[in-house]
């Protein structure tokens, strides 16, 4: 099947691109396709609770030290009294929960200065049509006191400082209980419902020594060719007033690493229109960067992998705070903790309800060499922009297409086209070198995917044999 638009000179005005959105999208839904709102999904992010995540904030502190290397037996300090009760909170969410610990023993290395056990503790909701693809929601529950241990600043921390550290109170209420009171909050609103794709529920170890946790995690996953779809890690989602004084508690950053049309960044673009769209009282602040300068968190591990994954921040931090134990629940704000909360459940929820994206790729042979392209192409005219695309997997439910574009220079999607339930589109005079374009999949009650790019391959050095 194929849908084409009128003829049009190059990109057209603001006005008609408007003008053909509406009436493109209006004789399906009525309104524009993609900008509906789900009334579960809505429903999911009213259930978000504050005062349910100022409970496991205050219960993470009590712990007192929740570092790698801490007690691992004590009924009620160290990480293993911490893990246990992760655990339990993720049991009492739902029946259909299946919780379980993932262990790791690691020998002496690197930031990891004597053996260790470390245990990620994952929770997972099977999905009813496409259980086999996932959508991560996480944060780290280890924390860290290096601030109190070390006895010279600079360099990097010795053994014995580190030792000492272990036994220092090291409360991470914002790094990053914060981050896990988040994935309790989002298992318990989220295990009541179904959803198409499984959703998995992480607190991991190790990420103050390495990203170790999510690192060994990914890599697992990556052997065994799973298909995570989207990693929403939180780390540092507790704090609304920054170290000079500014409040910020209306927005919150999102890192995602470089190419500008990488999996993570499109999945950046997916949390800022979903975000918005159903909870408009906080901004989604894209920061287009892996991460802050000098800094790390889970999604990384993920992201080197080749899944879309990214960070979820506080707008501003109290770095005096950080890695201390001035950490507390007196210098963290619960509601801010929630804001960020129902930001995460309505992309966590609508992703796992919509269609998988479709597939914008070919395999094309020249010259003896085979290698997977944009299915993208200029039409019979040579001068059109003809795009193709192809289902991923059936959708019994699904309302059609929507292709997008934009300005290789624009950050965001600039046009939308409805193109129902075709899987080809020829836009008349428009030159495909000129801008980048994606299509996303919409179910029958507004659910829709993350935009597949059509990305043009980075060239490669070929090999030139000469004569001597």
């Amino acid at each position: 099947m194929s849908a084409f638009l009128p003829p049009h000179a190059n990109f057209p005005s603001k006005a008609m691109r408007t003008l053909l959105i509406v009436v493109s999208a209006a004789s399906l839904f009525g309104q524009t396709a993609s900008k509906s709102r789900n009334p579960l999904v809505e429903k999911i992010v009213e259930s978000i609770d504050a005062k349910r995540i100022e409970g496991s904030l205050e219960k993470l502190e009590s712990f007192e030290t929740r570092g790698n290397f801490s007690e691992t037996e004590h009924p009620t300090r160290g990480i293993g009294a911490a893990r246990r009760w992760i655990a339990d909170q993720f049991r009492q969410a739902g029946p259909r929960l299946q919780v379980r610990f993932d262990a790791y023993k690691l020998k002496k290395q690197s930031r990891i200065f004597r053996d260790v056990e470390l245990v990620n503790v994952v929770a997972v909701l099977p999905g009813v049509r496409f259980p086999e693809r996932q959508v991560l929601i996480s944060g780290h529950y280890d924390s860290l006191n290096l601030r109190d241990a070390r006895r010279a600043p600079g360099g990097d921390p010795t053994p014995e400082e580190q030792e000492r550290g272990a036994q220092l109170a090291a409360p991470g209420v914002s790094d990053d209980a914060s981050g896990v009171a988040a994935a309790i909050e989002l298992a318990r609103v989220l295990a009541a419902h179904e959803f198409e794709k499984t959703l998995v529920f992480v607190a991991f170890a190790g990420e103050e020594i390495g990203l170790v946790g999510a690192t060994l995690h990914a890599q697992k996953a990556r052997a065994e060719k799973q298909v995570i779809e989207a990693v929403l890690n939180s780390d540092i989602i507790g704090t609304e007033l920054s170290g000079d004084g500014r409040r910020i508690n209306r927005a919150v950053r999102v890192f995602s690493a470089d190419p500008q049309d990488s999996p993570s960044r499109q999945l950046a673009r997916y949390i800022k229109e979903i975000g918005e769209r159903y909870y408009p009282r906080m901004e989604t602040h894209l920061i287009f960067r892996h991460d802050r300068f000098g800094r790390g968190g889970d999604h990384t591990a993920f992201d080197v992998e080749g899944f879309p994954a990214v960070r979820f921040t506080s707008a501003v931090e109290n770095y005096a705070h950080q890695h201390s134990a001035t950490d507390t629940l007196a210098n963290a704000s619960p509601e801010y903790v929630a804001h960020v909360s129902r930001i995460k459940a309505a992309v966590a929820a609508s992703l796992a309800l919509a269609p998988p994206s479709p597939v914008t790729t070919v395999q094309r042979t020249r010259f003896g060499e085979t290698t997977t392209t944009a299915n993208l192409g200029r039409g019979k005219s040579g001068y059109d922009a003809l795009l193709n695309w192809k289902e991923a997997a059936p959708v019994p439910d699904l309302a059609g297409y929507a292709v997008v574009m934009r300005s290789t220079l624009a950050p965001f999607w600039e046009k939308e086209i409805f193109a129902g339930k075709a899987t080809q589109l020829l836009i008349p005079g428009v030159d495909i070198d000129n801008y980048v374009f994606g299509v996303k999949a919409i179910d029958s009650d507004g659910n829709e995917s993350m935009v597949a790019t059509y990305s043009a391959p980075p060239p490669r050095a070929r090999k030139v044999v000469a004569e001597p």
